[in-house]
């Protein structure tokens, strides 16, 4: 056998072994605790779009998070996602930035490039990412506004 062949049925022989590997199939939303009271429909709806998939426990889980290692990285980006910011535990879970959402999509922080790539219908035009930013402001307050 050819050198190239022994390496690529390395590399397929090592794509399925990963496939057994028992992290990033779980793909549990709990349930729903209490949400924000949202400043209005439109900057819910702005929210759910661009940012509920990993920052509350509505998240749509695609066909491509089932296989490894792109299922590990989709499910560590929702677990952290959840973790720091959390709509569906909102007044429950202790630590939630809800008001460093603004200041993340004002600077460019959120959603991240390769979120949007993926999911296109999160990406933002100009005059949706202000309303969002000034929703999530009402929403939440505002470090920023805070410190001034």
């Amino acid at each position: 056998m050819k050198k190239s062949m022994k390496i690529l049925s390395g590399v397929v022989l090592l794509a399925v072994a990963i496939q057994f590997v028992p992290y990033g199939r779980d793909h549990y939303n709990p349930p729903v605790v209490k949400e924000p009271q949202w400043d209005s429909p439109k900057t819910k709806a702005l929210f759910a779009r661009a940012c509920a998939d990993c920052h509350s426990n509505h998240t749509r889980w695609p066909a491509y998070a089932n296989v490894a290692p792109v299922s590990w990285l989709v499910t560590h980006d929702v677990n952290e996602g959840r973790e720091h910011f959390n709509v569906s535990l909102w007044g429950v879970q202790e630590k939630n930035k809800g008001d460093e959402a603004a200041k993340e999509l004002k600077e460019g922080e959120m959603p991240p490039a390769i979120y949007t790539v993926m999911h296109p219908e999160a990406r933002l035009s100009d005059a949706e990412r202000k309303a969002l930013i000034e929703g999530l402001q009402k929403t939440f307050g505002s470090k920023e506004l805070k410190d001034e």
